[in-house]
């Protein structure tokens, strides 16, 4: 079964902006040396996920803003995309809503693995801040 939902276009982004920000805000804080293999293994994830939030992902676009000076203008951005993400999602299909934010804690696990064992705590507190973002809503 296909799910459609109705997406403009802007929705689309904030989709984007949202689960690919997350990965970015931990590569971001990331203060190991492996920042390059917490984006490489979070992206791999999202654009492995599946169902409608999977096809939005997925999509070849330059819509994804993760611009800024410093990780928290990072997360001005990303944080609040989070929640509204979930927010118009729950609106159209709470079952969608509940495949992204299973997508992107996914793909903050898998990032994380590039630790082989448990986050420090700069990491530990961002995931705390992004899962918190995707619970607001």
């Amino acid at each position: 079964m296909t799910i459609t939902l109705a997406l403009t276009d802007q929705d689309k982004a904030t989709l984007r902006t949202a689960a690919y920000g997350a990965v970015a805000l931990l590569s971001a804080a990331d203060a190991t040396g492996k920042p390059h293999k917490i984006a490489t293994t979070g992206s791999i994830a999202l654009s492995s996920a599946i169902g409608a939030t999977g096809h939005v992902l997925a999509a070849k676009t330059r819509d994804i803003d993760l611009y800024g000076k410093s990780v928290a203008e990072l997360a001005d951005r990303v944080l609040p995309a989070l929640t509204q993400s979930i927010t118009l999602l729950n609106r159209q299909d709470p079952a969608e809503a509940d495949n992204f934010r299973g997508i992107v804690l996914t793909a903050i696990e898998a990032a994380t693995q590039v630790h082989q064992g448990r986050p420090g705590p700069v990491l530990t507190d961002m995931i705390a801040k992004i899962a918190g973002a995707l619970d607001a809503a």
